[in-house]
């Protein structure tokens, strides 16, 4: 959350913006869940957010905000709007550090200076030296020497610690960026990063190395979460998460694109390739017999249908999505739990033998 709404929801007004939130909420018909209720913080306190001007273009085209779009919306902008507020606080502390520097190492010069000024005195002293002034100007290069000595002592102490809290920021600084791009309840990636790894593999028009896309979706989710509940099934997704994390190790990515919905990536394998193993992942997942956790009770099963294209020649990550969709689509009009392969022209059903 960032600082002006967390100051909102901490200050004076909270209750007025919750009431403001949840009054909002209501008219529009979204369940007040902890989600939306972040969500719609953001739109009762902050209206000209990047997130909330969403929200409110959504409404106004009479689009419902449901579940689906939360957790888009949520993957979307909460998690860039945190990830920033991180960064802007991290800078913060490193401006802060590298200031510290700065005025060590200018301390440094100016004794270093008072040093030089010190030694050609005593130069010019020599050429009139008797004991006594020999006695003084070794008693003033000492004096000098040591806080010169002292200088460098604070500034290696200093520098040091700098070096410990900029390398602690560095890490804080990875840690949230991972988080940020990171779906909490499956641990797989999220629509942001997977979206930024599509852009990043679409860069430049050689398709002489494949690029392959997936689109998941599991069958009739919304009917098995209105039959057994979001907690199970919060499994269901993890579970089906869980197969899909086994084969979309590096350099493949698999991604919860939203709701129900994933993404896979693929660089360096064909459709056929990986629509072999995709089909084997989802016989894997619709064979298994679920169960609830709490009680041991069958929950039956759920099945998958996937959409697959493979990257042509200058395509853009929008028309490789969109292909990729249509495959999906055709699974499901044509009874679900499939897979289908997009190619330029047609698409096709891929049945293994």
């Amino acid at each position: 959350m960032n600082n002006d709404i967390e100051v909102s929801v901490r200050g004076p007004n909270s209750y007025a913006l919750a009431q403001d939130a949840l009054k909002l909420m209501e008219e529009h018909g979204v369940w007040p869940t902890p989600l939306n209720y972040e969500i719609w913080l953001y739109v009762a306190g902050d209206p000209q957010c990047a997130l909330a001007q969403e929200v409110l273009r959504l409404v106004a085209s009479g689009e419902k905000i449901t579940e689906e779009i939360s957790d888009s919306l949520a993957s979307k902008f909460i998690a860039r709007l945190k990830l920033n507020d991180e960064v802007r606080d991290a800078g913060l502390k490193l401006s802060k550090e590298l200031h510290t520097i700065t005025e060590v190492i200018s301390d440094v010069q100016s004794s270093q200076k008072s040093y030089s000024t010190t030694l050609e005195s005593a130069r010019q002293s020599l050429n009139l030296a008797d004991a006594g002034v020999l006695k003084n100007l070794v008693d003033n290069l000492s004096a000098a020497t040591n806080v010169v000595l002292d200088h460098h002592q604070s500034l290696q102490t200093r520098l040091s610690d700098s070096s410990r809290e900029i390398n602690r920021l560095r890490k804080h600084l990875d840690q949230v960026r991972m988080e940020a791009m990171t779906d909490a309840l499956t641990n797989l990636a999220n629509r942001k990063a997977f979206d930024e790894q599509l852009d990043k593999q679409c860069e430049g028009d050689d398709v002489s190395k494949p690029l392959t896309l997936a689109v998941i979706d599991i069958d009739h989710f919304k009917r098995f979460n209105d039959t057994w509940g979001h907690q199970t099934g919060d499994q269901v997704l993890r579970y089906v998460a869980s197969v899909l994390a086994r084969i979309g190790r590096p350099p493949a990515l698999a991604a919860r694109y939203g709701g129900e919905e994933f993404g896979m990536l693929f660089p360096g394998q064909t459709a056929t390739e990986v629509a072999r193993i995709l089909d084997e992942a989802r016989q894997e997942i619709s064979t298994r017999v679920l169960k609830r956790r709490s009680t041991n009770e069958d929950l039956g099963t759920v099945s998958i249908s996937v959409g697959l294209a493979q990257r042509e020649f200058a395509e853009d990550p929008f028309d490789l999505m969109d292909r990729a969709d249509k495959a999906l689509y055709l699974s499901k009009n044509n009874g679900r739990n499939m897979v289908t392969v997009a190619e330029s022209t047609q698409v096709k059903d891929f049945n293994v033998a």
